[in-house]
């Protein structure tokens, strides 16, 4: 039996699912997945939301008899597949589905380290003591050790950050619990089910661990399948560098005070380390745009500060490594074994941060671009690859037998070029476009007022108002999207005085997650948000009816990393606006675009305030990018519309 024939209207999910409707796009993706994996080969997917590109996928991947890896852009696909896509095929189509999830390790409870907080006087401090008991109790109950089981915890509760295990805290199989460790069993079911679903996050931290004969996180696969594959390139940028923040190195310090005997010379270490880590972040410079990255002075990290906090490092891993050493102290040590693995773990964790640091202090090269970032209480520098396309060409396409990268956002201007560039596929492959079946034209209005350059002076005030009357217009319903902090604070601050009364909500004020739900409960809310809304975010239905875009999407042009990969286009002959910064805007408006319409019974407004979409001739390719909405750039038409 093919793919298709358990997907199409003779199938078995048409006969057991009430309303279930033949696809034609999804059937064409399922026949070009199943291809993809028998013959080999790579298969670019363009999937408009509403094709079933989920299940297009999982079927001809559960049929093909091949160890895949489903790699997705965010945790929620994960559980979505797990939790809901999996078990519907489970029951409906009568084979056998042999799936394990991962996820990166801090999701997962390390019982060596939960031991040591029991264990330690931290127990008894007010931060921990008052929440530890709902720990206890989950770590009797938990079969997966999995953190998104444990509702009861705050994301940022100071008790997981001390029992969470993470790639620096990890001991191995010489572990006192290894045989009893969660991240060893969730290795133990990807070894043995067919298809493991990742995030993109944990594929490329394997890849960039994983050494020429395997020996990563991930078990050895067949192929893989890029979900939300627009993200790949900036997660790949991530993995495929380095980065050393200051937090890090405080969180090493904590760690190793809590192991550490509490005698003179080794508080002398921790203190050294801490402050001339403070010395040298506090130096950073500060970036050109709020939440962005600033170029790295060569002079900063070949200077005093940098030698200083090397040469604390240093001599901090010397006192680890002899602790770890020492067999006894003068007696019989309950919990040697378990010490020993401790300190020498931590040991190898400043290591692996003076390397860090190492190759930052290397500097900057052709293929490689340093910087420094100081968002909020963060502060860190690192190292990027300027081209991931030939990294990623090299260690995935021309490594793995089958790749399939699909999203709803991968063409511009209907074409695929952009995200081939991107990730160094200069070679040919199966290439597909599947438009949604959602009839844009009815269902969607796209609203291009004729505003004030976003760059004048002029531009807040006038946004404000038209989006007061847009908001009156559809009675909320409303996600404003804008592309800065900043933008976003005064865009609200504006709305809130003159539309009170009415359910207004910013990101920040209360985790994502709450925030969506008070969005969804209220149904005429409006919720100001920047950049993580922009995607992954599905508020089917009524109440959300009107999203409205402040900005094009434009990389920041003075991040390091842009004007470096901007450069290399220019020596290579090519004008990085038109075959960099402007398709890489145009996919972020597609995602933002696709935030309204994400059913048949959905309707609504998407409003874009820039006027370059249409002043400019580079705006043609924005359009040519989004669905087929029907235009309207006057209120009375978008009245009209509504009604």
């Amino acid at each position: 039996m093919r793919a298709r024939d358990l997907l199409d209207e003779a199938g078995p999910l048409a006969a057991a699912l009430p309303g279930y409707e033949r696809r034609e796009a999804q059937l064409r993706m399922t026949d070009l997945v199943e291809a993809t994996l028998e013959q080999k080969g790579v298969a670019l997917v363009e999937a408009g939301t509403g094709t079933g590109k989920t299940l297009a996928y999982l079927v001809p991947a559960i049929l093909s008899g091949l160890k895949v890896v489903i790699s997705t852009g965010t945790r929620n696909l994960q559980d979505q597949i797990m939790e809901k896509d999996l078990p519907l095929l489970r029951e409906h189509l009568g084979i056998p589905v042999e799936a394990a999830c991962m996820k990166g390790l801090t999701n997962y409870l390390c019982r060596r380290r939960y031991r040591q907080l029991l264990e330690s006087p931290d127990a008894d401090r007010p931060t921990m003591s008052r929440r530890l008991p709902i720990l206890m109790d989950w770590v009797e109950r938990t079969a997966t050790g999995d953190r998104a089981e444990l509702d009861a915890l705050a994301e940022d509760d100071p008790v997981w950050a001390a029992v969470q295990s993470a790639p620096d805290t990890r001991v191995g199989a010489r572990c006192a619990y290894h045989e009893d460790c969660f991240v060893t069993a969730m290795r133990r079911r990807a070894e043995a089910a067919r298809l493991v679903v990742v995030n993109h996050h944990l594929f490329f931290a394997d890849l960039a661990t994983r050494g020429p004969h395997g020996g990563g996180v991930l078990p050895d696969y067949d192929a893989v399948i890029f979900d939300e594959a627009h993200q790949v390139e900036d997660v790949a940028t991530l993995f495929f560098g380095v980065q050393v923040s200051q937090q890090q190195i405080e969180k090493l310090v904590r760690d190793a005070e809590r192991a550490l005997p509490p005698v003179a010379s080794s508080e002398r270490v921790l203190r050294r380390a801490l402050h001339d880590a403070e010395d040298l972040f506090a130096r950073l410079p500060e970036p050109t745009r709020e939440g962005g990255r600033a170029a790295l002075p060569p002079e900063l990290l070949g200077g005093a500060d940098y030698h200083a906090l090397d040469a604390s490092l240093e001599a901090l891993a010397l006192v680890l490594e002899r602790e770890a050493s020492d067999p006894s102290d003068g007696g019989p040590r309950a919990g040697a074994i378990l010490r020993e693995q401790q300190l020498g773990q931590l040991a190898r964790r400043t290591h692996r941060l003076r390397d860090g640091l190492a190759k930052v202090a290397d500097g900057a090269t052709s293929a490689a671009i340093t910087w420094a970032e100081r968002t909020g209480r963060r502060s860190a520098v690192g190292a990027s690859p300027v081209r991931v396309g030939p990294i990623f060409r090299d260690e995935v396409l021309h490594r793995v037998p089958a790749v399939v990268l699909t999203s709803a956002t991968l063409t511009t201007g209907g074409s695929f070029d952009y995200v081939r560039r991107r990730l160094g596929i200069d070679f040919e492959v199966d290439e597909v476009q599947l438009e949604s079946p959602f009839d844009h034209a009815r269902q969607a209005a796209l609203y291009l007022p004729p505003l004030p350059d976003p760059r004048s002076p002029a531009f807040p005030d006038a946004a404000i108002a038209e989006i007061v009357q847009l908001v009156r217009l559809t009675g909320g319903g409303a996600f404003v999207l804008t592309t800065s902090l900043r933008s976003m604070s005064r865009l609200a601050e504006g709305a809130r005085r003159q539309l009170r009364g009415r359910p207004i909500y910013v990101q920040g004020e209360a985790p994502k997650g709450a925030l969506l739900a008070r969005f969804k409960d209220d149904g005429d809310a409006v919720l100001f948000a920047t950049m993580s809304f922009w995607e992954g975010v599905d508020v089917p239905g009524r109440a959300l009816r009107l999203v409205v875009i402040d900005k094009l999407p434009f990389d920041v042009p003075t991040d390091p990393l842009v004007e470096a990969r901007c450069r290399a286009l220019e020596e290579e002959g090519e004008a990085p606006f038109i075959r960099y910064l402007v398709p890489s805007a145009a996919l972020t408006l597609k995602q933002g675009f696709g935030r309204l319409i994400r059913s048949r019974g959905d309707r609504g407004i998407v409003a874009v305030l820039d006027s370059r979409l249409t002043q400019k001739g580079y705006g043609q390719v924005f359009l040519k990018s989004l669905p087929p909405a029907t235009r309207c750039e006057r209120l009375d038409q978008l009245t009209a519309f509504m009604a």
